[in-house]
This record gives C-alpha cells, sequence and structure tokens, in this order.
C-alpha cells in the first residue's frame, strides 16, 4: 500500500468539483514549490551545486511531496498502478521543462538569489500549468 497523506478521513472518490481541485492543487503546488525552492536555493548556494543539479534534487522532492497529496486530497482517487505510471512520464516530461527552463535562464542572468526566483518562478508556472491540465484531464481520470 502506497504511503497515504491523512488529510482526511473521507473515502476515496473523483467526484470533486473543478474549482475544489484548482485550490486544492495551488495549495498543495504552493508547499511543494517552497520544498522545491527551498532545496535548491541551499543546494545551489550554500553547498555550491550547479544550478541543474539543485534544481533536479529539488524537483524530485517536490514532486514527490506533490503527487502523495494530490492523488490523495486534490483529486480523491485511489492508488493504480496505471495512475502511478502516467504520472512518473507526466513528471518525467516536467521534470525537463521545468530543468531546462530554470537552467537556461540561470545561465542567460547573472546568479542572483532574485534572478534565481524569477527563473524558479517561471519554470515552476509553466510546469505548474502542464500538470494541473494533464493530471485532470488525463491522468485522475484513469481507474
Amino acid at each position: 500500500m502506497p504511503i497515504e497523506v491523512p488529510f482526511d478521513d473521507q473515502e476515496a472518490s473523483t467526484d470533486v468539483d473543478l474549482k475544489t481541485q484548482l485550490v486544492r492543487f495551488v495549495i498543495t503546488g504552493a508547499g511543494s514549490g517552497i520544498l522545491d525552492f527551498g532545496l535548491t536555493l541551499l543546494l545551489q548556494y550554500v553547498f555550491g551545486a550547479p544550478e541543474w543539479a539543485a534544481k533536479a534534487v529539488g524537483f524530485v522532492c517536490g514532486t514527490t511531496m506533490a503527487y502523495l497529496i494530490n492523488r490523495r486530497w486534490t483529486f480523491r482517487a485511489e492508488p493504480s498502478a496505471a495512475r502511478f505510471f502516467a504520472v512518473a512520464v507526466l513528471y518525467l516530461v516536467t521534470f525537463a521543462v521545468q530543468v531546462g527552463i530554470y537552467t537556461g535562464l540561470s545561465r542567460l542572468w547573472d546568479e542572483q538569489i532574485h534572478w534565481s526566483l524569477l527563473a524558479f518562478v517561471i519554470a515552476q508556472g509553466t510546469a505548474t500549468v502542464i500538470n494541473f491540465v494533464v493530471q485532470r484531464a488525463v491522468i485522475f481520470k484513469i481507474r
């Protein structure tokens, strides 16, 4: 049985309206984004990791947290091997998008925290839109 995040004790159900899903997705994304960005900055500025490696570690940790919360709370979906595989493929795509955008902008701009924040926001925003649309329209419709 996969790890569960116990936000509430209601049974899983895909009968969650769009507004509720969107609000929950944004809340989850904000928390996951804080974890992602915090780890990225820590690794890049404190430990001297290259921007691509720092962003990769931040992304993996933030995305793992987001999946666990979104599956259970946002989309109220039962565990599914097919869904997990589909999410893994989606996250590989958004991983490439996020790390590519962050790295490209980081190399374009001076290495200062405010530029890193802007690069992160652009990369995260792009991936967030892709993730929500694909998860709502495809992944959490899989049984």
